[in-house]
């Protein structure tokens, strides 16, 4: 175990929600998979660890881990998403702070606990390379190549009239179409919006015959659980002919996250989904968002949302890749279980 550097501090499952909640106000980083309520839904209340590292007292980063373990060995993995979360708010981003937290994460989960610890940091390839022998000196290995997931990155910074002039032209088109459209836009947070959301994403995922890389229905319970100030923020078009598209999008820290977006076969002919997405950058716009990612992209397997994304971000859109999976493991037991683990839950996708 590598000890801290003097003036840090940790503390484990000591922080109720509330005050997590509060703490994660605090970062440009944080993320709905960073909340409370994800990890409740995504693995259970009992299955969640809080870690927070202090300096000279004060929190400069902190990370929730996801816990699961094998049945009486007591083997597992602790799995950090999108964390951990280091960037203070109107902070220059420190370096020192990032080395700190992942020593933290390996202490307590891998040394003490005996876990395989697992993060995927929010880091790119473009940009962060310089975290790869920070990584590598706490004991953490990249897995595969960088995991090969991809997004595209707008700077919402410029004005209106300059992203709008930034829109590849056949977006522009399109936008210009969507607007002369007889139709109604509505935003909410509540479970009757989500319920009509869900209704045109079933649709579209049953005409465009593709399986569902989320489950929608566990992110609706996430909604329910999340405080007011962090509810994830629908937008919804319907026409006189019915439902036309739909989107839900996350603005937690500076960086707003497009969650999920559905079109109806009205929306197709309505060019809804080009009016939501330009309505919620003006709707970012006025709450200070700084940047948006479209959050997923795949030129190879998925080119029309590929183009979709590219040409609503426009000339200055940054395609970036992300920096992948770093395992960190002391226990020979909690490596072959969750190695066994996930070949069993590959098979098991591979029968269905």
């Amino acid at each position: 175990m590598l000890e801290l550097d003097s003036g840090y501090s940790v503390e484990v499952d000591q922080v109720d929600e509330a005050t997590w909640y509060q703490l994660l106000e605090q970062f440009d980083d944080a993320s709905i998979y960073q909340t409370w309520a994800y990890g409740s839904v995504r693995s259970g209340p009992r299955n969640n660890s809080h870690l927070l590292l202090k300096r000279q007292g004060q929190v400069v980063a902190m990370a929730q881990s996801r816990i699961a373990k094998a049945p009486v060995f007591g083997a597992g993995m602790a799995y950090i998403m999108w964390g951990p979360i280091w960037k203070r708010k109107d902070e220059r981003s420190d370096p020192a702070v990032l080395r700190q937290a992942v020593r933290a994460l390996r202490n307590e989960y891998s040394v003490t606990r005996g876990l395989l610890v697992r993060l995927y940091p929010v880091l790119f390839e473009e940009e962060h390379g310089w975290v790869l022998p920070i990584l590598e000196e706490e004991g953490f290995i990249r897995v595969g190549d960088g995991g090969g997931a991809q997004t595209i990155l707008m700077d919402l910074t410029p004005s209106l009239d300059e992203l709008h002039e930034r829109l590849f032209p056949h977006w522009r088109r399109e936008l210009k179409v969507s607007a002369k459209q007889e139709v109604e836009v509505t935003e909410g947070q509540d479970n009757d919006s989500f319920e009509k959301f869900i209704g045109m994403y079933k649709e579209m995922v049953a005409r465009k015959k593709f399986q569902e890389p989320n489950n929608i229905r566990e992110f609706q319970d996430v909604q329910r659980r999340l405080p007011d100030t962090f509810k994830m923020r629908l937008m919804l078009c319907r026409s006189h002919d019915g439902d036309c598209a739909g989107l839900i999008c996350s603005t937690i820290g500076s960086t707003a996250l497009y969650l999920f977006g559905a079109t109806t076969t009205v929306g197709l002919k309505r060019r809804g989904s080009y009016l939501l997405q330009w309505r919620l950058i003006q709707r970012l716009k006025e709450t200070h968002v700084r940047h948006y990612d479209l959050n997923g992209i795949n030129p190879e397997t998925n080119a029309g949302t590929y183009k979709f994304k590219r040409d609503l971000a426009g000339e200055k859109g940054r395609a970036v890749r992300f920096l992948g999976r770093f395992d960190s493991c002391e226990s020979r037991l909690s490596l072959a279980c969750v190695t066994v683990g996930e070949k069993v839950r590959r098979l098991r996708r591979a029968l269905t």
